[in-house]
C-alpha cells in the first residue's frame, strides 16, 4: 500500500494551499493581481502535490511505501520553510537582538515603491549600526558585523514593516589584528539608536522623492506635492517603534532565534484553525494584551488579500548581510576572528563540520531522522522511481497587471 509522505497526525488539518484553490477565483474577479502575486499563489496551490511531480519511497526493512512529492521552494510558500545554518556562529560571542520598525503611515507609499523603500530599511539601519559604532562613547572602534531580517506582517497579516537585526557582540579592527567584544548587557541605547534610524530614514526618503523615483499611481497621487510634506510633517512628530534585546549567548540560542525569525512567512498553516463556508478563522498574538492567544476570522477573499500584501517584489533580499559578515568577506574575516579569540584553546573551536549534511545536522539538532521509516522505526527510506507532473485543473490564470488595488481598503478612500 501506498500512502502520501509525511505523518498525517503531523500534518495541519487546514492549509493555506486548499484556501487560494477555492477562494482564488472569486479573488481575481474582485481584485487584479500582479504577475508575482499570481506566481505565488499557484505555487502554493500545488506545493507538494501530483502537479509537480516526486518520487516513491521504499523501506529497506518492511513493506512501507509513500509517495514523496516535489516543493515549490517559493520563499512566501508555508510549506517550503527551511532551516538555515549560519556557518559563522562562534562559541564565544554574544548576540543581541535589534528590531527597525516603520510607522504604518508610510504602508501606502511603502506597497507602491516597496524595492526602493525597502532597500531604504536596509541602508538606513546598516549606516544607523555603523555611525553608532563609530561614535567613542560606545567604546568600539572597528568594523561591525550583523543579519537583517525583514519582516512586513502582523499578527493579524496587516502591513507591519520591520527588521530583525542579529549583532554579534563585537568588531573587528580595521587592520584585522584585534576583536574587539562587548562588555555590556546592552548594546547601545534602544532610544538614541531609533531616534538616529528615524532621521537617516527619512532623510533617505526626502532625496528619493526629490529624485522622482517615488511613484503614486492612482488615488495614492494625494502623496504628491504637498500630501508628501504633509505625511513627512506626520511621521517626525511620531514615536517610532523599536527595542534591543539583552544578549543572546552562544549559537544554540541563535539557532533557535533564526529559527523563528528567518524563513517565516505571513502565516504558517497551524494557525489556520476552520475554513468552512468562504471563513477562515486563525489563532493571533495580541501584543497589547501580554501576548494573549486569540481567535480571528476573515472571508476566504480578504485572508488572500491580506497575504499578497506581503509577496516581495522579484530580487529583492530579504536576508541581508553587513560588515565582516558581508557575502565577499565573511569567510576569510570567520576564519581570521576564530584565530582572534581562540587564543590557543583548540577545544573551543566548532566541533560541527562545515559541510555537515542536513540529515546529520536535523538528528543532531532535533533527534528526529528524517530518513527513517514511519511506519516500522527501524528501516531507513531509499527512492524507488520517480513520478512525473500530473495536469491538474485548479491552477489560476496568469495575470500581469499591476497589484497596486490590493493595499488596504482605507487606503482607496
Amino acid at each position: 500500500m501506498i500512502v502520501d509522505c509525511c505523518n498525517q497526525s503531523s500534518r495541519p488539518k487546514h492549509e493555506i494551499a486548499n484556501i487560494f484553490r477555492q477562494a482564488g477565483h472569486r479573488f481575481l474577479e474582485k481584485f487584479n493581481a500582479s504577475y508575482e502575486q499570481m506566481k505565488v499563489l499557484n505555487k502554493i496551490i500545488v506545493c507538494r502535490t501530483a502537479a509537480l511531480g516526486g518520487h516513491i519511497d521504499f523501506c529497506t526493512n518492511c513493506d512501507h511505501q509513500q509517495n514523496a512529492y516535489n516543493s515549490c521552494r517559493n520563499r512566501h510558500c508555508p510549506k517550503c520553510k527551511t532551516i538555515t545554518k549560519e556557518k559563522w556562529l562562534i562559541d564565544r560571542w554574544n548576540y543581541y537582538r535589534l528590531v527597525f520598525t516603520l510607522p504604518h503611515d508610510l504602508n501606502p507609499v511603502i506597497l507602491c515603491n516597496m524595492r526602493l523603500l525597502l532597500n531604504l530599511l536596509f541602508s538606513s539601519v546598516n549606516q544607523t549600526i555603523k555611525q553608532f559604532l563609530a561614535d567613542p562613547q560606545w567604546r568600539f572602534q572597528g568594523k561591525p558585523g550583523f543579519i537583517g531580517v525583514l519582516h512586513t506582517w502582523s499578527q493579524t497579516i496587516l502591513d507591519h514593516v520591520h527588521l530583525h537585526c542579529l549583532v554579534p557582540g563585537g568588531v573587528l579592527s580595521e587592520d584585522q589584528t584585534t576583536w574587539t567584544p562587548s562588555k555590556n548587557n546592552y548594546l547601545f541605547k534602544t532610544r538614541s539608536l531609533v531616534n538616529a534610524f528615524k532621521g537617516l530614514y527619512i532623510k533617505g526618503l526626502k532625496e528619493l522623492y526629490k529624485a522622482g523615483d517615488l511613484k503614486f499611481p492612482g488615488n495614492k497621487g494625494k502623496y504628491g506635492t504637498a500630501g508628501f510634506n504633509r505625511l513627512i510633517k506626520i511621521i517626525r512628530k511620531k514615536k517610532w517603534s523599536g527595542y534591543a534585546n539583552s544578549p543572546c549567548p552562544g549559537p544554540k540560542k541563535v539557532l533557535e532565534y533564526l529559527g523563528r525569525y528567518t524563513h517565516r512567512v505571513a502565516i504558517s498553516n497551524h494557525r489556520i484553525k476552520s475554513f468552512e463556508n468562504g471563513k477562515v478563522v486563525f489563532t493571533w498574538k495580541d501584543r497589547a494584551q501580554e501576548n494573549t492567544t486569540k481567535e480571528m476570522t476573515l472571508d476566504a477573499v480578504e485572508f488572500t488579500r491580506r497575504f499578497l500584501l506581503h509577496v516581495l517584489p522579484k530580487g529583492l533580499k530579504k536576508i541581508r548581510h553587513f560588515g565582516f559578515l558581508s557575502p565577499w568577506y565573511k569567510t576569510q574575516n570567520i576564519q581570521l576572528i576564530r584565530q582572534l579569540t581562540q587564543n590557543g584553546n583548540k577545544n573551543k573551536a566548532d566541533s560541527h563540520p562545515a559541510d555537515e549534511f542536513l540529515e546529520i545536522m536535523m538528528q543532531r539538532l532535533t533527534g528526529i531522522n528524517i530518513r527513517a521509516c514511519p511506519k516500522c522505526g527501524k528501516g531507513r527510506l531509499a527512492r524507488l522511481y520517480s513520478l512525473l507532473p500530473e495536469y491538474v485543473d485548479y491552477i489560476l490564470p496568469s495575470q500581469k497587471e499591476t497589484a497596486w488595488n490590493t493595499s488596504l481598503k482605507r487606503y482607496l478612500i
